[in-house]
C-alpha cells in the first residue's frame, strides 16, 4: 500500500467501482470523492505520520554499538583455612647479651615480651616482669613464675604477695617504695605433661642478662632471696646457706623461704626462720 493509501484509508476515503455501460466488469479506476475535512486536522494528522514514519527510519538506520564489558571480579571467598597451613611470621631479633646490658627499662620490658632465647617460649602462656620501686633498694628475688604468675603477668600476686608486704612491713619496710620483686627467670618451666619443673641450665643462662640488666639498672643495697632455687641460682656454684650474708656485686644477699611454703607451713617453725632471716637482713641493710 502506497504511502498516499495510507493517508486515506486514516482518514475512511475509500476508492470508488464504476461499471462500464455495456460491459463486464473489468479494471477499475480510482477515484478520490471530494471530502470537506477540516485543514487543521489533515495537517495534524500528516505531520503525526511523519514523525512516526521518521523515527522508524532513525531506529531502522542505526547501526548496533558495541558495548564493553568490564568483568565482574568474582566476590573473594569468606573461606580463611588457608591462613591455618600459611607459615608462622619470622621470630623477632633475638638480642645479644651485649644489646641487652645496654636497655633502659622500657627496652628491657619490650625485650622480655618478645624473648625466644630458649624453648620456654613455645610453651609459656605469658612473660613475668617485675614490678615495684625501680629505684628501691631492696630486691626480693624468687626462682621463676607460678602458674597464678604466670596467668596475671605480676611476681608473687593475691596471698603471697600479701604476706609478703606484710613480712616487710615487721622489719618496718614499705613494700610499695623502696622494693622491687622479680624472678631470675621470666617465664615458668613445665615438663612434656604441663607440669611445673626445675629450670635447666641451658634456661637459666639464657634468661640471666635479663637478671642481670634488671640488677645494673636498680642497683639494690639488699637483695632477698626467696626459695631454695633462687638461693642457689643467684651466684650459679655456690652452695647458699641461710643465716649468712653473701654478696653480689655492692649487694649483700640474704637467702629466706619463698611466701608460698610460709602459707603452707601449719606447725610456724618455717615462719619463725623466716622472721630471723629478715631481722639479719634489716640489719644489713641498715637504715
Amino acid at each position: 500500500m502506497s504511502r498516499s493509501a495510507v493517508f486515506l484509508d486514516e482518514m475512511g476515503v475509500g476508492p470508488l467501482w464504476r461499471l462500464r455501460q455495456g460491459g463486464v466488469p473489468e479494471a477499475v479506476d480510482v477515484v478520490v470523492a471530494p471530502v470537506e475535512m477540516d485543514v487543521a486536522v489533515v495537517q495534524a494528522v500528516a505531520e503525526a505520520v511523519e514523525a512516526v514514519t521518521e523515527v522508524v527510519t532513525e531506529v531502522q538506520a542505526e547501526a548496533p554499538v558495541a558495548v564493553a564489558v568490564t568483568p565482574v571480579p568474582a566476590a573473594e571467598s569468606a573461606d580463611t583455612a588457608w591462613f591455618d597451613d600459611a607459615p608462622p611470621p619470622p621470630l623477632a631479633r633475638q638480642l645479644s647479651d651485649a644489646d641487652i646490658a645496654a636497655l633502659d627499662w622500657d627496652g628491657l620490658t619490650a625485650a622480655v615480651a618478645k624473648c625466644a632465647r630458649c624453648d620456654l617460649c613455645k610453651t609459656r602462656k605469658g612473660v613475668v616482669m617485675g614490678r615495684g620501686d625501680r629505684q628501691g633498694a631492696w630486691l626480693m628475688l624468687a626462682s621463676s613464675p607460678s602458674r597464678a604468675e604466670e596467668r596475671e603477668g605480676r611476681a608473687l600476686p593475691g596471698e603471697q604477695g600479701k604476706l609478703l608486704d606484710n613480712m616487710l612491713k615487721a622489719i618496718d619496710v614499705d613494700a610499695g617504695s623502696g622494693v622491687y620483686i622479680t624472678h631470675l627467670l621470666k617465664c615458668r618451666p613445665l615438663d612434656e605433661a604441663g607440669q611445673e619443673r626445675l629450670p635447666t641450665a641451658t634456661e637459666s643462662a639464657a634468661c640471666r642478662p635479663y637478671f642481670d640488666r634488671e640488677l645494673a639498672l636498680l642497683q639494690p643495697r639488699t637483695i632477698v632471696t626467696l626459695g631454695s632455687m633462687a638461693a642457689a641460682g643467684i651466684n650459679p656454684g655456690e652452695k647458699p646457706v641461710r643465716g649468712t650474708v653473701r654478696q653480689l656485686g655492692n649487694a649483700s644477699v640474704v637467702a629466706t623461704f619463698h611466701p608460698e611454703m610460709l602459707l603452707q607451713d601449719e606447725t610456724g617453725k618455717a615462719k619463725a626462720r623466716a622472721w630471723a632471716d629478715l631481722c639479719l637482713a634489716k640489719s644489713t641493710h641498715g637504715d
